[in-house]
């Protein structure tokens, strides 16, 4: 069984959500998403933001890419938010963003006192 449907199981569990509920506040159809807590298929990308959106957790955590324990709503959804942002920008604005990023990370990370 792969980590997707295990994993969306296993979250709106821990929510209390019913498959119909995730699925309603996803906007998909419940037998779509069923198919996906069923493992007979996988989402796009697109898709897969949304439902980790509803179910308060990052993608990556959902593909299996980060432990059980570092489910973290409040990243999931500040890393969900800037997802989208990112979306309705073109090109330069997004060097301009990047070269930002990569300036308050050096600044965060090069500057520790060791």
């Amino acid at each position: 069984m792969q980590p997707l449907a295990s994993r969306l199981r296993l979250r709106a569990r821990q929510l209390g959500l019913s498959n119909a509920e995730v699925a309603r506040r996803a906007s998909l159809e419940t037998r779509r998403y069923g198919h996906y807590t069923a493992d007979r298929r996988n989402p796009d990308f697109a898709t897969l933001k949304r439902i980790a959106r509803v179910l308060q957790t990052s993608p990556n955590w959902l593909l299996g890419f980060c432990a059980s324990d570092e489910i973290n709503p409040k990243r999931a959804d500040l890393l969900a938010r800037f997802s989208d942002s990112l979306d309705g920008m073109d090109m330069e604005d997004l060097e301009i963003l990047l070269v930002q990023v990569e300036a308050v990370l050096s600044a965060k990370y090069c500057n520790r006192p060791k």
